[in-house]
């Protein structure tokens, strides 16, 4: 990719300086990889290694209020027990490069979903330690209080559970705007299990911060143990029931086979030594104060949001918007997902 076209690098030193970070060239550039379509550039800077994230080049209709919205958690979190990249700098303003954006420092870590290296790979006991650590990163997040560190109306908590179904509902609705998309046929269980969820919906719940997208992708371990150096790709946070994360992580953990896996490339080998999907719910419970009586609802809704959620690219692949390969594989993990959730339903 060009990124030069998108990341002005001249602009960006003078907006910098302005931040207080010294005067100096940007060098070293290189584009990192990643699970989104956003940009990450990682440079050295006045003595400083840091990493920009700008969305992608063809920005969608909400593009920079999430940016600007990722910018604010970091900010909230600094200082919590929650592993996250440190915010250096943010730019809410889309005139400096276009887009907003912000600066973070790099973590010290890699990401599971790209490989084991070694000493993971040779230790089915750190690879235990890696799944539970996941399981701490979000008791972590859900002990936050939002209020505290300044979130209040970052998200809208009042009837949340109630606003799910219904609002997931109306997004899958909307893809039949791509011609060529069979509809809501093609995937199981769609009225069953949106039935079921406002059926047996917990009554209440306690707000809390949830990352909204937690899974092994969206994490990075330490090179040194199976402790977690960070939560990446905060697109989809803000304030609801905490125990979403915990489901969401339920509905793309691998199962004891790989004809149970929901997400093709979340078993990392060798899986032997990773939790099962019961140690991480009695992790959890061992680490937090919130009611697990009802996390089976959880883990259904996050198949029925995530499913439709991926649903989306194979409806933009039939109509030519997004590569076929693609929205077949993501068409696959939609069914995998839902076939899941009807497993927990019946």
């Amino acid at each position: 990719m060009d990124w030069q076209r998108h990341i002005d690098t001249d602009r960006l030193a003078d907006w910098m300086v302005g931040q207080g970070l010294g005067q100096g060239d940007v060098a070293n550039a290189r584009l990192l990889g990643g699970g989104t379509q956003n940009l990450l550039l990682r440079f050295d800077y006045n003595g400083q290694d840091l990493v920009l994230r700008r969305p992608p080049p063809h920005l969608r209709a909400n593009s920079n209020d999430t940016m600007r919205r990722e910018m604010r958690m970091l900010e909230a979190l600094a200082g919590t027990h929650v592993p996250h990249p440190r915010l250096v700098a943010g730019c809410p303003d889309e005139g400096v490069l276009g887009a907003a954006f912000y600066l973070m420092e790099p973590v010290d870590g890699f990401a599971p979903v790209n490989g084991l290296p070694s000493l993971h790979s040779s230790d089915a006991t750190i690879r235990h330690r890696m799944g539970l650590s996941l399981v701490e990163g979000i008791t972590a997040l859900g002990e936050v209080d939002y209020r505290a560190v300044g979130l209040e109306g970052f998200g809208k908590p009042d009837n949340y559970l109630q606003r799910q179904v219904r609002r997931w509902q109306q997004q899958l609705q909307g893809y039949a705007e791509f011609p060529g998309w069979p509809g809501p046929r093609s995937i199981p269980g769609v009225d069953t299990i949106a039935g079921w969820l406002d059926r047996n919906r917990p009554s209440s719940f306690e707000p809390g911060i949830l990352h909204g997208d937690y899974h092994m992708a969206n994490v990075m371990v330490r090179h040194d143990s199976g402790e977690l150096a960070a939560i990446v790709d905060w697109e989809l946070t803000t304030i609801g029931d905490p125990l979403l994360d915990l489901g969401w992580l339920l509905a793309t953990w691998p199962g004891k086979t790989v004809d149970e896996d929901t997400i093709e490339h979340f078993r990392l080998p060798p899986w032997e030594g990773f939790p099962s999907a019961d140690e991480l719910v009695e992790h959890y419970r061992a680490n937090s104060h919130r009611d697990l009586s009802a996390i089976d609802w959880y883990a259904v809704l996050a198949c029925y949001k995530l499913g439709i959620i991926l649903e989306g690219t194979h409806a933009r692949a039939c109509a030519g918007k997004a590569p076929k390969a693609i929205g077949d594989q993501l068409h696959r993990s939609t069914v995998a997902l839902f076939e899941r959730a009807l497993g927990w339903v019946r």
